[in-house]
């Protein structure tokens, strides 16, 4: 493995932690609430592991892990408005925050034969994979649009049972898609969230049911 490499699984597995990261924060802080939460560190912690794990994604040629981090992007800024941080961040910052992924997209489209060629006809990943990983990511993505409806229809940050079944759904496909690749990173990832999702679907039953009892 050249030095190269070694770079760009320091910041894919850098990306992973973040993401590691937010998913404790949340797991933890729900186990103490007896309650599923939507902290605001889970959504600060979110835009960092999407920048890096966007820019893996360019490092590794990878559409399907650039695809999911472009669409759910904006979604961690709208909650992070949702919680109030959003007005304390300062102007230059917020510009910046909101620009970066139009611009690398600008990039991309700039030089289209060639963004084609990078990402949709290597010698070295079939159609059909680039597809089947997509769609992992698609789905694994859907949760944020989903907890987005759930969270503006209820006029606030909220994190439902819905958003942790679709959390399983592309979960097991993005490490179906992992292995077949043979990336530790997305495999690492996915897999440490498997549980968490999990027993925040449990937390969520227990809760509903408890307050079910009181009424």
């Amino acid at each position: 493995m050249g030095g190269g490499n070694y770079l760009i699984y320091v910041v894919g597995f850098l990306a992973q932690a973040f993401f590691s990261a937010r998913i404790l924060c949340q797991w933890i802080l729900s186990e103490r609430a007896k309650q599923v939460v939507s902290p605001s560190i889970f959504w600060i912690l979110s835009i960092a592991g999407s920048y890096l794990l966007c820019l893996y994604g360019w490092m590794r040629n990878d559409f399907a892990i650039i695809l999911g981090q472009f669409i759910s992007y904006y979604i961690y800024l709208w909650n992070l408005k949702e919680k109030g941080i959003w007005v304390k961040i300062p102007m230059l910052f917020k510009a910046f925050l909101m620009l970066t992924p139009v611009i690398a997209g600008g990039f991309a489209l700039n030089d289209f034969p060639n963004f084609i060629n990078n990402f949709f006809r290597s010698q070295h990943l079939p159609m059909w994979l680039i597809v089947f990983g997509s769609v992992g990511q698609i789905v694994f993505t859907l949760r944020f649009i989903y907890q987005w409806y759930y969270s503006y229809r209820h006029n606030e940050s909220l994190l439902p049972a819905g958003f942790w079944i679709i959390s399983l759904t592309g979960s097991f496909i993005i490490i179906a898609y992992g292995i077949i690749r043979l990336d530790p990173v997305l495999i690492l990832g996915q897999s440490v969230g498997f549980i968490a999702y999990t027993r925040n679907l449990i937390i969520g039953y227990r809760h509903a049911k408890t307050v079910r009892h009181e009424e």
